[in-house]
């Protein structure tokens, strides 16, 4: 199964600030730009993917969101949220994921004998351990640019050497960066 990552980091690293808080991507950037009608790629990325793999930090954070049924980004996506301590979602989105605590290899086996066949990786520590799997195929990356000085790292550490090749990168009109890549982890 093919597994992708499309994230966004600050300038220097990190994906949410120390408490988990991501509204720095909404105050990042030309905000005088009219991006209406950019969304930098998530919705090619969406129509590509059949299923999502999420940590219980980003279930969280979503969750906080209250999202309205238009607001909801993933459309009708198959949502696994890892998580070795919550074993129920929250009552937002309890119709929305599952909730699995078992081995990684374990999941993906389950979700292609299931006919799965591309799977969007979100959430930093669920990043480092499908990496540290060697399972990432590609990555996009968004860079927004703000420093903001400490917060969760997009990775913590990965096991060995990983090789990013076939760069591409594209500037949008707001100053966010996004670079894609082919994973081949050495």
């Amino acid at each position: 199964m093919k597994c992708s990552v499309f994230i966004a980091t600050s300038a220097d690293g990190y994906i949410a600030t120390p408490d988990g808080g991501v509204d720095w991507l909404h105050t990042a950037g030309n905000l005088e730009t009219d991006m209406d009608s950019e969304d930098m790629g998530f919705q090619f990325f969406m129509d590509s993917v059949d299923c999502m793999i999420m940590g219980r930090k980003c279930m969280d954070m979503i969750s906080s969101m209250n999202l309205t049924p238009d607001q909801w980004p993933y459309g009708d996506v198959h949502i696994v949220v890892l998580s070795k301590t919550v074993k129920e979602p929250p009552e937002n989105l309890r119709e929305k994921v599952e909730m699995y605590s078992g081995d990684i290899q374990e999941l993906m086996i389950t979700l292609e004998r299931s006919g799965f066949t591309h799977a969007y990786v979100d959430g930093g520590a669920t990043i480092t351990s499908f990496m540290n799997l060697n399972l990432i195929n590609e990555m996009t990356i968004t860079t927004a640019p703000v420093l903001l000085g400490a917060g969760i790292p997009l990775f913590g550490k990965i096991n060995k050497s990983v090789k990013l090749e076939k760069a591409r990168a594209s500037a949008f009109p707001n100053n966010f960066i996004q670079v894609k890549y082919r994973v081949n982890s050495l």
